[in-house]
């Protein structure tokens, strides 16, 4: 059995897509928090299994010998690692025959890293078979209000001329596939990133060419860029994760292309300027 756990994320979501693509839909199971958000896959034969990271005991019986698991990362900041950990504990539990988790890329150093190393180091320390996938930065980080980007006609950041090699989160799912429907994976660990880092002025660059406006990159100081965040509505906690990335940016610590995406999925990754037309609708 294939099983993807938080299948009903923004990257779970393409990861089962990709499943039913590839292996009949009776050998996939997806782990979510609510059953009734699964109904269209429990309709095409997917076993859907209801648990709670937060709660280990719904987590007995999801796993069974033999099944190879993709452990999606949490989005509860200070509550991933303990969450992380019940996973695996219950995966190991049942002797499944391979964990592979949606790390981040080794290169990364700020606070947001913190918890997928503690979960990296209990998944090494439980002795099952794992893959690493070291993911960096969705193209779509940047892009969630791109329409609201262009009417105020700047990209603001406080990662100065860092660079940051992203992919779409569909081609970081097509990784997750291939090694879980592949074979000699096991006790790998994959950086994956985009084929060519870029930086935000770039990005204004490619906003402004696929809107017909102008569009500026606004570098401004942490501070400045923790009050725009939570001006914009951001919550103060998740404010200060993203400023703290942007200081990794500066540094240069998402900006690695080795090229492990592109051979893991068979093809390049989805260049920066396609995705920006795709979700301006250009």
């Amino acid at each position: 059995m294939y099983v993807v756990t938080g299948a009903t994320g923004q990257l779970g979501r393409l990861v089962v897509e990709g499943l039913l693509a590839a292996v009949p839909a009776n050998e996939i199971a997806v782990v979510v928090r609510s059953a009734a958000k699964a109904e269209e896959w429990a309709k095409q034969g997917v076993r859907v299994h209801e648990a709670d990271y937060n709660r280990p005991e719904t987590l007995a019986g999801v796993f069974a010998a033999g099944d190879r698991v993709l452990l999606i990362s949490g989005n509860e900041f200070g509550r991933r690692a303990a969450q992380h950990g019940a996973v695996i504990d219950a995966a190991k539990a049942a002797g499944v025959a391979l964990l592979a988790y949606t790390s981040i890329l080794g290169t990364a150093t700020f606070g947001l890293a913190d918890e997928h190393r503690e979960t990296e180091e209990a998944l090494l320390g439980s002795g099952l078979p794992y893959t690493l996938l070291r993911n960096g930065w969705y193209t779509e980080n940047y892009l969630g209000d791109a329409a609201g980007t262009v009417e105020r006609g700047a990209v603001v950041g406080s990662a100065d001329d860092g660079r940051v090699a992203t992919a779409p989160r569909r081609d970081y799912a097509d990784a997750a596939v291939a090694v879980l429907v592949g074979e000699g994976h096991e006790n790998k660990v994959y950086e994956l990133s985009g084929d060519a880092a870029w930086g935000l002025s770039e990005l204004a660059a490619e906003l402004a060419g696929a809107s017909g406006r102008p569009v500026e990159h606004r570098n401004v100081t942490p501070a400045e860029h923790r009050e725009v965040l939570i001006g914009a509505g951001m919550p103060e906690g998740y404010a200060d994760v993203f400023v703290d990335v942007d200081a990794g940016i500066a540094r240069g610590e998402l900006a690695t292309a080795p090229g492990d995406l592109a051979r893991l999925i068979g093809r390049p990754t989805v260049p920066l300027a396609t995705t920006v037309r795709a979700v301006l609708g250009a």
